[in-house]
């Protein structure tokens, strides 16, 4: 039997999974209205008591989740590079199914990359039990001079660009196979031609050789790659060339990939 003092006993305060509940449903409502809302309709259509939903727009006000401007609630920076974050995701996400399709289809793991801000980006890889990656012993930024995602994109820049890249980031053999110096690399990338693969033996890592194509997303230098061990170097031409004529239906995807 209950008690009195039970009986009479305070209903629990609201959790702060419940708070964050309701928080996130004011913001949903609020990003409904890309002109904002008052507290009065965002109260309504989230469901909360009115002097609720006044406490918690102040709070996401405060925190840079929302803005009061005019009587209305309308979405702030922080929500929005929430948003931003989860499109990246989902991009990526798309770009990363596109690779693993091509893995699967040709057999061998297959890269992605842009030079985006003065640096080399490895966007995704996809690789497999039967098809891995190179390993990534040195950072792929800094020693672009050694694989052929790296050469393809440099071969891609103009004069200045490529000589700062090369600058902030010098030339030096990471095996017996590499470019020896600068200018034998600058050479070697002015003698690039545009509609071949870059191809890399041994460059980066011994035991393996990859090639690179360049790729066309806007005015951004981007690059899709393949690579394989060494002792399979009979695959890699033919695999970068089944790989070339699929990028025409791949751009779509590639395109977002400069925004992530």
């Amino acid at each position: 039997m209950a008690t009195a003092q039970t009986a009479a006993a305070p209903h629990p305060a609201p959790t702060l999974i419940g708070s964050v509940q309701r928080a996130l449903r004011l913001l949903e409502a609020v990003g409904a209205h890309a002109d904002g809302a008052p507290a009065k309709q965002l109260a309504r259509e989230a469901g909360l008591p009115l002097p609720t939903a006044y406490h918690l727009l102040r709070t996401l006000v405060h925190e840079g989740y929302l803005r009061r401007e005019h009587g209305v609630f309308v979405l702030g920076e922080a929500a929005r590079r929430l948003a931003a974050t989860g499109a990246r995701q989902n991009r990526r996400g798309l770009i990363t199914d596109s690779l693993a399709y091509w893995r699967d289809a040709i057999g061998v793991p297959v890269y992605f990359a842009v030079y985006r801000e003065g640096e080399i980006d490895l966007v995704a890889v996809a690789q497999g039990p039967s098809s891995p990656a190179v390993e990534e012993w040195a950072d792929f930024r800094e020693t672009g001079h050694a694989h052929a995602l790296g050469q393809c994109l440099l071969s891609q820049l103009d004069e200045p660009a490529r000589r700062d890249h090369l600058r902030r980031h010098p030339v030096e053999p990471l095996t017996p196979y590499s470019v020896p110096d600068r200018a034998a690399l600058l050479d070697r990338l002015a003698a690039t031609e545009r509609i071949r693969p870059v191809v890399e033996r041994q460059e980066y890592a011994v035991g393996s050789v990859c090639a690179a194509i360049p790729i066309t997303v806007g005015s951004v230098a981007a690059t899709m790659a393949i690579s394989l061990p060494v002792e399979q170097e009979q695959r890699l031409l033919p695999a970068v060339d089944q790989l070339r004529s699929a990028v025409g239906g791949l751009l779509g995807s590639f395109a977002f990939s400069i925004s992530i």
